[in-house]
């Protein structure tokens, strides 16, 4: 199966949107087709031995809508992730849409003046005044009605030739309805035309206020109004997604012939070296060859406390250099690099739909045929209840112009956009409208401990000796022999603290991994082995009467208790020793929980650790229910177990080694991903280390479906009210109707507020934030000295001082990384600089002046424009 990206024109409302799907969702060979109104998409999950994009391209236009592929350019490019062109049409639309406006009221006023004047006692020309200058006075609101018409044509060339095509749309509805009252209009103007050459003087009484051009001319006018500022309003929940792709490196300094030369970023080619100085943006994933500096990682996790890189550590595409000079060896380029696979991520999960919206789309594909019906049988039934044929027009009118799919197309995808991409900025990438939702309904957490609760660098914290004839470094040389090819991250950490005492390794042969228990190899002629207690008491060893464990288990005790691992070295006939091995908890582990429990949230914790050593990071990190000694595949059958239950359960883990887990459980998240965004195996991918992420989704996920849900029940509440209201169910009771005019500027307005409903998310708070930021101490060493002054002298305190810029101008991570490079430029100075806040909280000696500040920050091109 290949998946395919369309763009697709013509659409106006979710009607339209259904029918698109529905034509290519009937091909042969296509498995889903998802089409997002909000960004004029389609996405296309498609056998390509079956079907090609030409057929594709063909059904929607036969549905009476243009399709195109939205095709790369150059291989490398990342151009199937480049918004440019989408955005360009959507501003050259704006801007269409603001001329049709302003033509529209340019002779909708006076239009208005002429045909309601009269009624206010406002004065009109004499020519327009009096029964006999009727015509006159019709003509005129005919040749104003006229430029109105035309220069909103497109609803009339849209609606009829979908309504011709049998697929009728909202703008079939404008059409029928403003087209029925300006043909009303003409009718009546000719009408009084034979009337007053007749001497019909009655006739022309009964049409000179019954015209209906001002109808027709307003009904266009304020649906493109309200179309306008729902556009500008859409606009606004895709920024998220822009702002990624500005973020975007245009250019990159590479070195080729010996030469530093600027080429553009699509054209950087894997194994190139890429020199990266302060302040510029990083073109391209790799690994520092040269260098060290302290990067800003914002965009890709959320986090804006710059990150520690040296020589062999890797780096990733559109991260901001802050401080030092770089030398970038790239191994991913273009569209092959994390950030653009994180923008793809974005535009699939902003294009997909939710579950709850399947209800809508089913309305909206039969809405338009059943408002036409209602339309048609409100007027008959006015028509023969007595009522003026002028009456039930204006009826029939009123319930066409009222309606509107366009609130429940907008409802989810709206919703959606704006969910993911904030979830996007803070480093939550979400993949479908399917996730989303489910998200929002689990109420289980399993957390794979290793990576997850703790850092996952496990280092050795206690070395005890069984007795043996082995002296310390004899023993510790033969563990890190045997550990070394195990890859294990217990392993790694006893194999590292052995290099560090500088020892030598025997070498190692027959070398086997236990799955869940240990290793075990040959050295110096005899099988050794290393592990846990359960892999001491399944070998021989144990079940020799002659040999007493009871020392060791212990040992085993007392090291779990205080959450440390223990790792058993014998061979086939003696205890060699023990090994501890700790793992520290994550920092924000304990409120994560906490918030997750806070939530609602039920927390359960698997790991292969014994029970003893599960039990006390349990109690450390406060989680309510452990399952310890978990082999891998335990932990897909612990998760399948839940959901038996009834649970709906979300798995978090590193992505890569819970694989199985996380493709097990309802919703998948992989925490920590980095580079490797475990697209494959999770359904929302964490790209920050810290498991508060972990309830920022859960909480992101529940306000989106309550948004959701509210924007469609304000769909269908405004339906199911207005319909009726427009057809006059109130009339004879009440004598309350609605004319065409307010139902024309009821429709408008019933989009926009469902846009700017979803527009409130923009605001929703993720993470809890700190009153000022802290440096961490390798970005500034003496700023803990001056944060915690419970342990500082006066004179150090006196020496630093700590203040808050606020700073004009910027507007990118390419802005933030400028100007902390120009503060930081100056001696002793550190910086940390808030994009969204606009400011630089700044630590400096305390000869540096203020001005001094103003001044570095200004000739990097922007304002400081106050002290916070």
């Amino acid at each position: 199966m290949e998946k395919e990206r369309f763009d697709i024109t013509g659409m106006t409302c979710s009607s339209c949107s259904s029918r698109v799907e529905k034509a290519v969702g009937d091909l042969e060979g296509v498995e889903t087709a998802a089409v997002n109104l909000l960004t004029n998409s389609m996405v296309v999950d498609y056998n390509p031995d079956a079907v090609d994009t030409q057929e594709i391209v063909s059904a929607v236009e036969k549905a009476g809508y243009g399709a195109a592929p939205v095709v790369a350019n150059a291989p490398g490019s990342g151009s199937k992730v480049t918004q440019a062109a989408p955005t360009n049409v959507a501003e050259m639309a704006i801007k269409e849409m603001k001329h049709r406006i302003i033509v529209s009221f340019a002779f909708l006023i006076p239009l208005m003046y002429v045909s309601m004047g009269s009624m206010v006692g406002l004065p009109l020309p004499g020519f327009l005044t009096g029964m006999e200058n009727s015509v006159s006075f019709a003509f005129t609101q005919f040749l104003l009605t006229l430029p109105v018409v035309v220069v909103n044509r497109k609803y009339y060339s849209t609606g009829f030739k979908t309504l011709f095509h049998r697929s009728p749309n909202m703008d079939s509805l404008i059409a029928v309805g403003s087209g029925a009252a300006l043909v009303y209009g003409v009718f009546a103007l000719y009408r009084m035309s034979w009337a007053l050459g007749a001497g019909e003087m009655a006739i022309v009484h009964q049409y000179h206020m019954d015209l209906y051009f001002e109808s027709a001319a307003m009904i266009l006018a304020l649906i493109t109004l309200g179309k306008y500022l729902e556009a500008r309003a859409k606009g606004k929940t895709s920024e998220a997604i822009s702002k990624l792709i500005d973020l975007s490196p245009k250019t990159a300094m590479v070195i080729r012939d010996g030469v530093e030369v600027e080429v553009p970023a699509d054209s950087v080619r894997v194994d190139e070296i890429c020199v990266v100085r302060p302040g510029a943006s990083i073109p391209v994933d790799g690994v520092v060859v040269e260098g060290q500096s302290a990067v800003d990682e914002a965009a890709i996790t959320g986090e804006s406390i710059p990150v520690e890189k040296a020589e062999g550590d890797a780096v990733i595409a559109a991260t901001i250099n802050t401080s030092g000079f770089l030398k970038v060896r790239a191994t991913k380029v273009g569209e092959d690099t994390a950030f653009s696979e994180i923008i793809r991520l974005v535009q699939e999960a902003s294009a997909s739909k939710a579950p709850i919206a399947h209800l809508a789309d089913q309305i909206a594909g039969i809405f338009v045929p059943v408002v036409m019906a209602i339309a048609l049988g409100a007027t008959i039934v006015w028509l023969v209840s007595g009522s003026t044929f002028e009456f039930a027009l204006s009826i029939g009118i009123a319930v066409l112009v009222i309606s509107c799919p366009c609130a429940l197309g907008l409802a989810t995808p709206v919703a959606i956009m704006v969910g993911t991409g904030k979830g996007a900025e803070n480093g939550i990438l979400i993949k479908s409208g399917d996730a989303l939702e489910t998200a929002c309904k689990v109420d289980t957490v399993v957390l794979d401990k290793t990576g997850t609760i703790t850092t996952g660098k496990p280092v050795v914290t206690d070395v005890w000796l069984a007795g043996s004839s082995l002296t310390e470094p004899e023993f510790l040389a033969l563990a890190g022999a045997l550990e070394a090819p195990s890859g294990h991250p217990l392993a790694d950490a006893v194999v590292d603290y052995v290099e560090e005492k500088q020892l030598s390794l025997p070498a190692v042969t027959d070398f086997k991994a236990l799955l869940g228990m240990g290793v075990e190899g040959q050295i110096d002629g005899r099988m050794v082995y290393g592990g846990n207690l359960r892999l001491l008491k399944d070998s021989a060893l144990s079940t020799d009467s002659s040999t007493d464990l009871s020392t060791i288990v212990d040992n085993v005790d007392k090291l779990s208790e205080s959450g440390k691992t223990p790792l058993i070295f014998f061979d086939d006939t003696q205890v060699l020793g023990i090994i501890a091995v700790a793992d520290a908890i994550k920092a924000d582990s304990v409120e994560a929980v906490a918030e997750m429990q806070a939530l609602g949230l039920s927390v359960v914790m698997l790991t292969g650790d014994n029970a003893k050593t599960a039990e006390a990071i349990r109690a450390q990190v406060g989680i309510g229910r452990v399952v310890a000694g978990v082999l891998p595949a335990d932990k897909e059958r612990e998760i399948t177990r839940l959901k038996a239950e009834g649970h709906k359960v979300a798995m978090v883990g590193d992505g890569i080694n819970d694989a199985p887990a996380l493709a097990a459980a309802d919703v998948g998240m992989a925490i920590g991903a980095g580079t490797d965004v475990a697209i494959e195996s999770a359904d929302i991918v964490l790209m920050h280390s810290g498991l508060t992420d972990v309830s920022a989704a859960i909480r992101l996920s529940r306000s989106v479906i309550k948004n959701i849900k509210e924007n469609l029940f304000w769909a269908f509440f405004y339906n199911v009210i207005g319909i009726p209201i427009a057809a006059g169910v109130l009339y004879p009771a009440l004598g309350m109707r609605l004319s065409p005019m307010l139902g024309a500027l009821a429709m408008s307005l019933s989009s926009v507020c469902v846009v700017l409903n979803a527009l409130r998310l923009k605001r929703l708070k993720l993470k809890k934030t700190s009153a000022a930021p802290v440096l961490k101490d390798q970005d500034a060493p003496a700023a803990k000295a001056v944060l915690q002054s419970e342990n500082n002298e006066s004179t150090l305190k006196e020496e630093l001082k700590m203040m808050t810029l606020k700073i004009d101008g910027m507007n990118c991570m390419h802005c933030v990384g400028s100007v902390k490079a120009a503060l930081e430029a100056i001696p002793g100075v550190q910086a940390i600089v808030d994009l969204d806040k606009g400011t630089a909280m700044v630590q400096a000696p305390a000869d540096v002046s203020l001005d001094r500040l103003k001044k570095a920050v200004a000739e990097a091109g922007f304002t400081v424009t106050a002290i916070a």
